[in-house]
């Protein structure tokens, strides 16, 4: 009998401490991307295998419209619960001046390519800075609905300007980013030197001069699936938004809609991490199986971007439901018709003209 007790009191505090133990190992991630087909690709990607291969491990999956209201909130009010977010460059690199987001030892913290070599040297040149992990390519470019002119169709940033040859409604994301180097593209300056224009106050007026012509034409949004959702409803004629989203649109949906590569911005999209988070050690396990070669040829599988490794890049393949070549649907295929954004410049500039393009769209 006291043989039998003493076996149930051992059995039931092992059972006791393997909850507490199984508690202790149970993590949650709120993990905060864009939404709409690129989350998706992500979820397909990276968060489900992760979740499968660590059970206990949970990623919650958060959208949001871009900036860093939100995690500056956060970090005023002390209490940061948005665990990864993932930015563009020019947002990663002020969050870091001002100390919202961990800095990165890349070679330290990711995975080494398959051959070996360190992540700093696969990752392709120019995609890493202090508090940025790189993961995809992509590109903001014009869409039209292709019924909705007779003749010649819009080929150029110039025909997305021309309101007497193609009228109707537009839809561009209510930002300065993008928009004003698209006017001066479309007033005649070379992509290569729109940067140089706008370095001059000249050259922003000659921006927001060029806008003005469309201003009244234009539906603003904010939210990513806004554009493709309004050309697919009739509701305007050209539309700026997200390659990847704009694919979705074109490929899956079946939509009469065609892309304007000329004047495309191409941009690096990655994860940073904001300081003050609890589950440090969790995110980084987290980040470096998503950023490794196999997992970013795998997002490839399902939206239109182009993975940051250069070991990936062979590894891009068929879409995984519609069983096309991914290939000619990159954004990087048709590079030499768009320009890279200069993130240094919209890091240095980019507050005090959004205050700018607010003010102007009240005029």
């Amino acid at each position: 009998m006291k043989k039998t007790l003493r076996y149930t009191t051992v059995s039931l505090a092992g059972a006791v401490a393997l909850t507490f133990a199984a508690s202790a190992q149970a993590v949650e991630l709120n993990v905060v991307s864009w939404g709409g087909a690129y989350t998706a690709s992500q979820l397909k990607a990276y968060h489900q295998p992760y979740m499968e291969a660590n059970p206990g491990v949970t990623l919650n999956s958060l959208d949001y419209s871009g900036g860093l209201a939100e995690v500056r909130a956060q970090s005023e009010a002390g209490n940061v619960t948005w665990d990864l977010v993932d930015v563009v460059v020019a947002d990663a690199i002020r969050g870091c001046d001002e100390g919202l987001f961990m800095e990165i030892d890349h070679d330290a913290m990711l995975a080494a390519a398959p051959d070996g070599s360190p992540a700093s040297k696969d990752f392709l040149e120019g995609t890493l800075s202090d508090c940025f992990i790189p993961q995809i390519i992509y590109s903001t470019a014009f869409a039209y609905r292709t019924d909705a002119f007779k003749g010649d169709q819009p080929k150029t940033m110039a025909d997305v300007f021309n309101l007497e040859k193609f009228p109707g409604k537009r839809t561009l994301q209510r930002a300065p980013i993008n928009n004003l180097e698209w006017a001066l593209i479309a007033d005649g300056v070379d992509a290569s030197e729109v940067y140089d224009v706008l370095d001059t106050p000249e050259g922003v007026q000659r921006a927001f001069d060029k806008l003005d012509t469309i201003k009244d034409e234009v539906i603003w949004w904010t939210e990513g699936a806004v554009p493709a959702q309004l050309l697919a409803d009739g509701e305007v004629v050209f539309g700026t938004g997200y390659n990847g989203r704009l694919f979705s649109a074109i490929e899956e949906e079946k939509q009469p809609l065609a892309i304007i590569w000329d004047g495309q911005v191409l941009d690096i999209d990655g994860w940073a991490i904001p300081s003050g988070g609890q589950n440090k050690d969790e995110v980084l396990k987290f980040v470096k199986y998503a950023t490794d070669t196999q997992r970013l040829a795998d997002q490839a599988k399902y939206i239109s971007y182009g993975p940051a490794r250069n070991s990936s890049l062979p590894l891009v393949g068929k879409h995984a439901e519609l069983g096309i070549d991914m290939g000619p649907h990159m954004p990087t295929k048709y590079a030499d018709q768009g320009f890279l954004t200069d993130f240094q410049w919209w890091a240095d500039n980019r507050d005090e003209l959004n205050e700018r393009f607010e003010a102007w769209l009240q005029q």
